[in-house]
């Protein structure tokens, strides 16, 4: 098991930054992949970030890229999300998801609300 904790949301201006933490604890946190997600309201949940085990691989989905950065820690056990420029339309639950060998994302955080006014 690998419990996953998301801080560091909250209330920001268009155009304003924030940056989300995801504290794990349990198994081996190097031995997995880590995403970011989101849900909007009403929406699907969506991909955000992926960062590799070894930090060598990280994809984006395009409607963040050049805005978002993930990066992880793996001696604090914790990933980042650095989330600049941010738009309304990044209002959204964000969860932070531990992905293992079968490729599925096993674990899953509580989420953290990001809320972008215009």
């Amino acid at each position: 098991q690998v419990q996953l904790v998301e801080s560091g949301g909250g209330l920001v201006q268009a155009g304003g930054s924030l940056r989300l933490s995801c504290a794990a604890s349990g198994r081996t946190f190097s031995n997995y992949a880590l995403g970011w997600f989101r849900q909007a309201p009403g929406k699907e949940r969506e991909f955000v970030a992926r960062i590799s085990r070894s930090y060598t691989t990280i994809y984006y989905a395009d409607s963040v890229k050049g805005r978002f950065t993930i990066s992880r820690d793996n001696a604090k056990n914790t990933v980042f999300l650095q989330m600049n420029s941010l738009k309304p339309e990044d209002t959204a639950v964000y969860y932070c998801a531990a992905q293992g060998q079968s490729g599925e994302y096993d674990y899953w955080g509580q989420g953290t609300q990001v809320t972008v006014s215009s």
